[in-house]
C-alpha cells in the first residue's frame, strides 16, 4: 500500500514538474521564440525547477519557409482546436492582431484557465482592460512585457519596482524600426525611401507593410498601455496626436543636425491639471540631451515621480531577439510566482480619467517653407504668424536662385496647437507657398 501511495505521488510531483506550452503564431518573433523555448529547456528547468514541453504551434501555413524547423507532429492549421485536444499550462500568442483570431485565442485560453504571455501591443491597447478581467476571473496572469519597448523591462519595473510611487510622467522613445531610420538617415545621409529598404534587409522594419511602424500607431499603442499602468488608470479611448515620419525629408534632418537638434519620433503621456495628455509624434531634441543621443534600434523609457524621480530604462526595442528576451522574461515569472492583476492593481480600482484638451498642448516649433523666391514673400509669413499669436524666435533663409525659389525655416516660441493649426491651414491657398509647410515640434 504505502508503495503504491509513494508511486502515485511521484507521478503528481512530475505532473507539477512539467509546464505544457503552445505558441500560436510563427512569424519572425513565433519562429524566434519557438527556437529559443527549445534550446533554454535545462536553463529553464535550472532556474524554476521546471521542465517546459512544447505540445502545440500553430500558423496559418504550415509549409511556410522559416528561419527555424517546425515540429509538424504537434502542428494545428486551426488554433482553435488545440485547446480540445491538449492541456495546456501557457499559451503564448504571437500573431499581433488587434481583434479576429488573436482575440479568439486569447480570451479562450483566460476561460480555460491558461495563462497567456503576448508580445501583442496592438491586442492588449485595445481589450486590455477586458482581457485582465477575465485573466481576474479565472485566476490566470495574463502578461505582455514585450508589448512594449521590446527587451526593456519597463512593464515589470512600473508594475513592481516603482509600485510605490507617484508617477506623473512617461516618455521615451518606443519604436526601435523609426528610431533606426532616423539616426541611420542623419549617418549615411540617405534618403528616408533607401533607409527604409536597409531597415527591412535587416530585419528591422517589416518586408511588406512597415506602416504601423512609419505612421505612429505601434508608438501609440504602447503609450497607451503605458498610461494604464503609470497612472493606474483605465487604457484611455482619447483621440489625440498621433504623427509618424512618412513626412520626414533628409533636408530637415540636415537643417536640425546644423541647429545643434536630432529628430526623434516620442511617445508623451503626463497628467496636466488632473487630466491625461498621451500623444506620439516626431520631435527635435538637444544633441547635448539624454533622448538625443538614443540612436539606432534602441528604445528609452523614461518615468518621472515622486518621491523616485526620474528613472530611465534603455535598451533594443526592434527585431525578435529583444521580444523573445521579454517574453521568456514572462514566462519564467508566470511559472515561478503566484497569480498576479496584470496592471499591477486589481480591474475594479484602474480608474477612468478625462482627457485634456489636446489644442491646449504648447510647444516651439520648427517650420520649413518652400516659397517663390520674391519680395515680400517672408513678411507675408510672419505676418500671418504674428496673427495667430506665434513669435518667432529665429529664421534661417536659404535661396535657391537658379530655380527661383527659397527655403525659409522659422523657429517659433511656445505656441498652443490650436494656433498652429489654424495658422498654417490659410498657407494652402498662397501660390507664393510652393508646398504645405513642414511642421516638427520641439520637445520642451
Amino acid at each position: 500500500m504505502n508503495i503504491l501511495k509513494n508511486q502515485n505521488s511521484q507521478i503528481l510531483m512530475k505532473m507539477k514538474n512539467n509546464i505544457n506550452i503552445a505558441i500560436v503564431g510563427l512569424g519572425q518573433i513565433g519562429i524566434y521564440l519557438y527556437n529559443e523555448l527549445n534550446l533554454k529547456k535545462k536553463e529553464i528547468f535550472v532556474k524554476t525547477g521546471k521542465n517546459i514541453n512544447i505540445v502545440a504551434i500553430s500558423a496559418k501555413n504550415r509549409n511556410k519557409k522559416r528561419r527555424f524547423k517546425i515540429n509538424n507532429k504537434i502542428f494545428f492549421s486551426n488554433p482553435l482546436k488545440i485547446f480540445k485536444e491538449k492541456k495546456i499550462d501557457i499559451l503564448f500568442e504571437s500573431i499581433g492582431l488587434s481583434d479576429g483570431i488573436s482575440k479568439k485565442v486569447v480570451e479562450l485560453a483566460l476561460k480555460n484557465k491558461i495563462n497567456v504571455i503576448t508580445p501583442n501591443k496592438a491586442l492588449i491597447a485595445k481589450h486590455g482592460d477586458q482581457l485582465s478581467e477575465l485573466a481576474e476571473k479565472n485566476s490566470v496572469n495574463l502578461e505582455f512585457e514585450a508589448a512594449v519597448a521590446g527587451g526593456i523591462p519597463i512593464v515589470k519595473t512600473i508594475k513592481e519596482g516603482l509600485t510605490t510611487n507617484k508617477i506623473t510622467k512617461v516618455y521615451g522613445i518606443l519604436n526601435g524600426t523609426t528610431n533606426y531610420i532616423l539616426s541611420e538617415m542623419e549617418n549615411s545621409n540617405q534618403t528616408f525611401d533607401k533607409v527604409l529598404k536597409k531597415a527591412q534587409k535587416l530585419g528591422y522594419a517589416e518586408p511588406g507593410n512597415p506602416k504601423l511602424d512609419l505612421n505612429g500607431f505601434d508608438a501609440f499603442a504602447k503609450i497607451k498601455i503605458l498610461s494604464a499602468l503609470s497612472f493606474n488608470t483605465k487604457i484611455s479611448k482619447n483621440n489625440c496626436i498621433m504623427e509618424g515620419i512618412e513626412n520626414i525629408k533628409l533636408e530637415d534632418i540636415k537643417i536640425a543636425s546644423k541647429l545643434g537638434l536630432r529628430v526623434k519620433l516620442l511617445g508623451i503621456s503626463e497628467i496636466i491639471d488632473g487630466k491625461l495628455f498621451e500623444t506620439v509624434h516626431p520631435c527635435l531634441v538637444g544633441k547635448n540631451t539624454y533622448i538625443g543621443n538614443v540612436n539606432g534600434v534602441m528604445n528609452a523609457v523614461i518615468t518621472e515621480g515622486k518621491p523616485v524621480g526620474e528613472t530611465i530604462l534603455q535598451g533594443e526595442g526592434a527585431g525578435p531577439g529583444p521580444t523573445s528576451s521579454s517574453l521568456l522574461s514572462d514566462l519564467l515569472s508566470v511559472i515561478k510566482t503566484k497569480v498576479k492583476y496584470p496592471f499591477g492593481i486589481p480591474s475594479i480600482k484602474r480608474k477612468t480619467i478625462k482627457a485634456f484638451n489636446a489644442d491646449n498642448y504648447k510647444n516651439s516649433l520648427y517650420l520649413r517653407f518652400e516659397v517663390k523666391d520674391k519680395q515680400g514673400v517672408l513678411s507675408l509669413i510672419t505676418n500671418r504668424l504674428a496673427k495667430h499669436k506665434i513669435s518667432v524666435k529665429r529664421i534661417i533663409q536659404t535661396p535657391d536662385k537658379k530655380n527661383k525659389k527659397a527655403t525659409i525655416v522659422i523657429i517659433t516660441h511656445k505656441t498652443s496647437e490650436i494656433n498652429a493649426k489654424n495658422c498654417l491651414s490659410i498657407f494652402k491657398k498662397n501660390k507664393n507657398i510652393l508646398k504645405f509647410p513642414t511642421l516638427i515640434r520641439l520637445y520642451n
